[in-house]
């Protein structure tokens, strides 16, 4: 990492600890394999008080986390998961589905998202899927003890993505939003700005990397210049919902975030911004483990309470 890279103690071994996860081939089988002992390493055991329903809604999987004994009409968080639209599933982030069903101190409810992967489905796939349960959410809120008017999305990387773009296709067809959306390190295009080039061989996340999972996601390079591909490419940032963003110092995707802040705040829209220093992609895993994720973490928790009441 070096000079280029400074990171605390705690986290420089987190990475070093991730980086020992290597595929042993360059087939996807193995990458998919890597990062998912990757992530079971990372994954404590659930916290107690939480009730776990596996279900479809839209025909896509979902996994939904309550706690236990919750009332009716709670908020709701629907989470989507990072994974560079071709990694990850309902697996790779319980460790943080599962707690932030409880962090929050809302009662809320947790519901995880297992879209379809690239590339055996490239976008629109994953967006489609992620829209489908955002109406069949609304559709059963009721059924589910949730309160349609506070339901939040929340995403990490490629999440992230999808979360914003989410919003951007609610809004576009004037459709019930969000309460708000909270993006984590989120991939959201725009390739020529300055983080892509000073953060080119980032740990966790190169440049490179971000250029192999875009070429899997939008096969044909026009898709680009979609917003629901790439929320950047929009025009009209008004009337989103307000926004929690947080990025990573260490990430070429640092200033997709910074970037979309500052488009949203010219709308109008309210946004709550944590500039993640010292950080790293992917670094909400080491949560627990370095003082500068917990910070991150922190954020996250308050702006979702202020934001979901």
């Amino acid at each position: 990492m070096g000079s280029r890279y400074p990171l605390s103690p705690a986290l420089a071994a987190f990475v070093e600890r991730s980086q020992g996860f290597v595929p042993r081939d360059d087939s996807l089988a193995a990458l998919r394999e890597a990062y998912a002992a990757l992530c079971a390493t990372f994954t404590p055991p659930r916290p107690d008080g939480l009730e776990i329903d596996e279900r479809r809604l839209a025909d896509v999987p979902v996994r939904v986390y309550r706690p236990a004994n919750a009332v009716a009409n709670r908020p709701g968080v629907l989470y989507l998961h990072g994974g560079g639209w071709m990694l990850g599933g309902l697996d790779s982030h319980d460790f943080l589905t599962a707690e932030l069903a409880l962090a929050l101190a809302l009662q809320a409810m947790v519901i995880a998202v297992d879209y379809r992967l690239a590339p055996e489905h490239p976008f629109p796939a994953a967006f489609d899927d992620c829209r489908a349960v955002w109406h069949a959410l609304r559709t059963e809120a009721s059924a589910l003890g949730l309160d349609p008017a506070r339901i939040a999305v929340a995403g990490d990387s490629a999440g992230g993505n999808l979360a914003a773009a989410l919003c951007l296709a609610l809004r576009d067809g004037g459709e019930a939003l969000p309460y708000a959306q909270a993006l984590i390190y989120p991939a959201l295009g725009a390739d020529d700005l300055p983080s892509r080039h000073q953060c080119a061989d980032a740990p966790l996340l190169s440049r490179d990397d971000l250029l192999q999972c875009l070429a899997h996601y939008l096969p044909d390079p026009q898709q680009r210049r979609d917003p629901y591909a790439m929320p950047l490419a929009a025009t009209n940032f008004a009337g989103l919902p307000p926004a929690f963003i947080g990025v990573a110092e260490f990430d070429p995707l640092r200033d997709d975030g910074l970037l979309y802040r500052d488009r949203l705040r010219d709308a109008g829209v309210p946004v709550r911004f944590h500039s993640g220093h010292g950080l790293v992609h992917g670094c909400l895993r080491a949560r627990g483990q370095a003082f500068e994720v917990d910070d991150l973490f922190a954020e996250l928790l308050t702006a979702l309470r202020l934001f979901l009441r």
